[in-house]
This record gives structure tokens, C-alpha cells and sequence, in this order.
């Protein structure tokens, strides 16, 4: 691991226990490479705090962070903005991911937001469109995925989920998550505010996190949002559900690994001493950047169509793309599969909107196959 990696898992160990770094070995970081490396992971909010507690003042991170809680306040205003208009017109609706994870960290703006998501009754997807119209949002699309996506410049991007997982990713997560109903409870200070358990949280952002590890890839922020949650729900949680949910999920390793890494990482400012196991999987976290990158986005769709076939041949993988099951396209296309005569049509569309909207996946997954021709997968 080189300086700058140990120097960022050293701060964030200070920032989310709140202990004051030590000045000389902060003074003697280069403070630009480190900027850079988290920028990349969107922790600049974070590992500011950090810096500030020792003296420590650098401009690009004094903005990050000034920006974060700028930014972190707007989006909870416009957040309870449109989430009053929704109680008016009776849609329940669930906050997700980071709008939750934030208030657990110690200090307002360590945790930097993109956009707000929210899980919403899908029924209404057009009332909620003439509610995010009606103040000033573009719908940049809408009833295209499972995402919603609502942009009003210049920082505001709301994703308004009508599902939490979509076919064709992960079976066992799409049908987990299909039905909401179960897990979803009331809150008490409203009508139609709806949240997951502690418990179910963790599960969600797990699965969540899973996807993404298993996709394009995953930041190290992921293992910060681990340790923050569990360090604030230590004594709390109902370790035995918890196990049993990850378990039907298909993904108990996983989150043993991430859990065990995470906590290894951040329980102390003093260096952790990993597994060489652990160092790899580190390793890939410290690689991809918060959001991953599409050339993990196609080297794991090769690798999972031959896991899931048994095969490998460039020819198999190029048709299941071309040419996905009906139960895929009555998921992504519900038009086209209703008036089951159109299908040939919705497999051109499908064609052409991945040659002009994702020719870099394309490029990446046709790369990935090369790799396995050459056994490099």
C-alpha cells in the first residue's frame, strides 16, 4: 500500500472516532496526491475533518467540505419539500442509502451527497412526476429503469426508485426486494413515511453495496458507511435476523469479509495489520472509486454469464446480450412484452440505445471477452 492509501485510511480512522491526528505526521503527508485520491472515493468532507481537528488548513478540502454542507442542507430541505407534497396526495415513500447513513456520522457534511433517493409507491409514478415538474425539476428520465431521475440545477439530482433491485442483475436480490410491503414500516411522525428497521437497513445497504462490488466496483466510502453504522448501532441490532436475511440473499460471505475489513481498518488510528486475503480485497476497494468503473462493469458481466451458463464462448455471450429471455424483457420493456408481436422490435430498440447511450460498456464487455480468450478473467 502506498503513502497516500495509508494516509487516507489513517485520517478516516480519526475522523470517524473523532481523534485529533497527530500534526507532524499530517504535516509531512503530501496533502495534493491526497486530495486527488479523495476526490476519487468522495471523502474529502470526511477526512477534512480530520485535518481541521489538528491545524491542519488546505484549501481544496476546506471547500469540499464547506460545499458538502451546503449541499447536504439542500438536499434535506428539497427532500421535505417534496415529501410534503406527496403526503398530500397520499404516495408513501422511503428515503434511502445516504440520506440515512449521513446522520450517523459524527459531524454534519463528512459524508458527501450526490442526490437524494427514495423508494416511492411506483403506482404513482405520474403524480409524482407532475410534483417534481411542478417545481422546476427536469425529468431527465422517467419509467425508462427502476430509477426515476429528476434534475433542477445547479446541485439538485433526486432518484426516485420504484424498485429497489432490477432483473437481470441479481435474481436473488430482485426477488428479495420485490415485494416491499413486508418490510417497509410506518413512521410515526407522518402518514405516508415509510423505513426499514435497523436491521433491514443494514441488510439493504449490504446488498446494495454487494451489487456494486460485484458490478462496476466499489469505493472505500462503502467501508466507512459500514463501520460508521455499526459503530452507532453496537449493542443494537439483532445479529441472528440479520444472518438469516444475508443468507437467503445468497451474500453472507460477503458481508462477513466487507464487516471483519471494516472494522479492521477503522476501530483504531493505528495501522491495522491485514490478512493477505484482506490486503487484496482492500486492494480493490481502494481501485475502483466510489462509483467503479465500466471496465469492472464488463469484466463481471463476462465472468457472470460464464458462471451462470457454464460457458464461455464469444458467441453465447453475444447472443444472451443480443436476445435476453422474455423474463428480462418483461421487466425492462413491460410495452413491448404486453403486445408480444412488438418483441422483435424491442430487441432492435434495445440494440440501438446500447450502441448510442453505452457504446463504452459494449467496448468494455467485448475487451472482458478477449481477456477470457486469454484466460485472464
Amino acid at each position: 500500500m502506498n503513502a497516500e492509501r495509508r494516509d487516507l485510511i489513517y485520517l478516516l480512522s480519526c475522523a470517524v472516532n473523532s481523534i485529533v491526528p497527530d500534526k507532524e505526521r499530517v504535516e509531512a503527508m503530501d496533502l495534493g496526491k491526497l486530495y486527488e485520491l479523495c476526490k476519487l472515493h468522495t471523502l474529502r468532507g470526511t477526512v477534512f475533518t480530520a485535518l481541521n481537528s489538528a491545524g491542519i488548513q488546505h484549501e481544496g478540502f476546506s471547500a469540499a467540505y464547506n460545499n458538502a454542507v451546503r449541499k447536504n442542507i439542500i438536499l434535506d430541505s428539497e427532500r421535505g419539500a417534496i415529501t410534503a407534497e406527496m403526503e398530500k396526495q397520499g404516495i408513501w415513500y422511503l428515503p434511502l442509502k445516504g440520506a440515512v447513513l449521513k446522520e450517523l456520522y459524527p459531524k454534519t457534511g463528512m459524508r458527501e451527497m450526490s442526490d437524494n433517493d427514495i423508494l416511492y409507491d411506483s403506482s404513482r409514478q405520474n403524480d409524482l412526476k407532475e410534483i417534481m415538474l411542478a417545481r422546476g425539476y427536469t425529468a431527465e428520465s422517467v419509467g425508462k429503469s427502476y430509477t426515476d431521475e429528476y434534475k433542477k440545477p445547479p446541485v439538485l439530482n433526486m432518484e426516485m426508485h420504484t424498485s429497489l433491485f432490477v432483473y437481470g442483475q441479481n435474481e436473488k436480490l430482485f426477488r428479495y426486494y420485490e415485494d416491499m410491503s413486508r418490510l417497509m414500516k410506518p413512521d410515526e411522525d407522518s402518514r405516508y413515511g415509510r423505513h426499514f428497521s435497523d436491521e433491514d437497513f443494514y441488510v439493504y445497504m449490504t446488498a446494495h453495496e454487494y451489487r456494486h462490488h460485484n458490478g462496476g466496483g466499489t469505493g472505500i466510502r462503502s467501508l466507512v458507511d459500514c463501520y460508521v453504522f455499526m459503530k452507532a448501532m453496537e449493542g443494537k441490532l439483532d445479529r441472528g435476523y440479520i444472518e438469516e436475511q444475508l443468507k437467503q440473499l445468497g451474500i453472507a460471505d460477503y458481508e462477513k469479509q466487507r464487516l471483519e475489513l471494516s472494522m479492521k481498518l477503522f476501530s483504531s488510528a493505528e495501522e491495522p495489520v491485514l490478512t493477505g486475503d484482506e490486503e487484496a480485497e482492500l486492494e480493490k476497494y481502494l481501485v475502483f472509486g466510489t462509483y467503479g468503473t465500466v471496465e469492472n462493469v464488463g469484466t463481471n458481466s463476462v465472468r457472470k454469464y460464464i458462471e451462470k451458463s457454464g460457458r464461455g464462448s464469444k458467441a453465447g455471450f453475444i447472443r444472451a446480450r443480443l436476445f435476453p429471455d422474455l423474463e428480462f424483457m418483461k421487466h425492462h420493456y413491460p410495452f413491448f412484452y404486453k403486445t408480444k408481436v412488438l418483441l422483435p422490435v424491442a430487441y432492435v430498440w434495445r440494440w440501438i440505445k446500447g450502441i448510442f447511450t453505452r457504446p463504452e460498456k459494449l467496448r468494455a464487455e467485448m475487451k472482458a471477452l478477449k481477456k477470457y480468450d486469454n484466460k485472464k478473467l
